[in-house]
């Protein structure tokens, strides 16, 4: 089933609501969800994912490959993500922008990259070599961080772009990682989304994150655990409304996951602002 721009709003398949999608079938535009969770072709996840393939189109959304990692890349996890894609048909395949392996032995985290060009040379070349196997375009998700490295030579928007022009990959526009970065190492988020060109952008995220007051200071932490905050609603009606309403949109919503039916609260937020924003549009091009 392919996606619809109709309706754009998806939200994260979490294990918490699977049985209730299945049984409720609630009014949502797609799903996403983690690939690494589904590479088992007998587990009961991969069997309740096929009931819901007939009725929701899907994404698959990584965060394994570890890209931005001088260690190779795990042909056996990218031959199991080729296989998951191969049953799963999904709409959008992506990964993020990070790090997390060294010599082999992967961290529970996605780590941030040296802007450089030497890690510029390196990404390009793993996005490159994914995109031949799977034989298909990937997205490229920008990061939320909590420092950065003295040697970074270029903005991180600039890599991004630099990473989309050389590979030819699409973009996942993350708008709270953006909103996050920008106040842990003092940017404008306008100066973020100006360099951004809107064509390669096939995706974004919506997601709530945490303030933590430590000794050195106030840091924003993308924690997937909150409603979306006013100030990304307000970048997203911005976005929508300079590039349009066609673009698949996520609610994420990882930890302290809520019941569905709030999840699904947040997914017709994002509606409405579509909804909104389209109506918006048809007055001006009526006037």
């Amino acid at each position: 089933m392919g996606f619809s721009s109709q309706k754009p709003i998806g939200v994260g398949l979490r294990s918490p609501h699977i049985e209730d999608i299945i049984t409720q079938r609630p009014a949502l535009g797609w799903l996403e969800i983690h690939s690494e969770n589904y590479f088992n072709p007998d587990s009961l996840a991969r069997q309740q994912l096929r009931q819901l393939l007939p009725d929701y189109p899907l994404s698959c959304h990584g965060i394994g490959l570890s890209l931005g990692s001088a260690d190779p890349l795990n042909m056996d996890h990218l031959l199991q993500l080729k296989q998951l894609i191969s049953e799963v048909d999904p709409f959008l395949v992506s990964d993020h922008l990070s790090w997390s392996s060294v010599d082999g032995q992967f961290f529970n985290d996605l780590l941030p990259l040296p802007y450089t060009e030497e890690a510029l040379d390196n990404f390009c070349d793993k996005v490159d070599q994914v995109q031949h196997t799977l034989n298909r375009q990937m997205l490229i998700e920008n990061p939320s961080s909590y420092l950065q490295f003295q040697h970074s030579t270029i903005p991180e928007w600039e890599f991004l772009m630099a990473v989309q022009q050389r590979t030819g990959c699409g973009l996942l526009l993350d708008l709270n990682n953006i909103y996050v970065s920008s106040f842990n190492h003092g940017f404008d988020c306008q100066t973020y989304l100006a360099a951004i060109d809107p064509t390669v952008v096939q995706e974004i995220h919506l997601a709530g994150f945490i303030r933590k007051h430590l000794p050195q200071g106030e840091i924003w932490i993308d924690t997937h655990s909150q409603p979306v905050s006013d100030a990304v609603w307000q970048l997203y009606q911005q976005w929508i409304r300079c590039h349009g309403s066609h673009i698949a949109t996520l609610i994420e919503w990882d930890t302290d996951i809520p019941t569905l039916a709030i999840l699904i609260a947040e997914a017709n937020k994002a509606q409405a602002i579509v909804d909104k924003e389209r109506a918006h549009a048809c007055i001006n091009n009526s006037a």
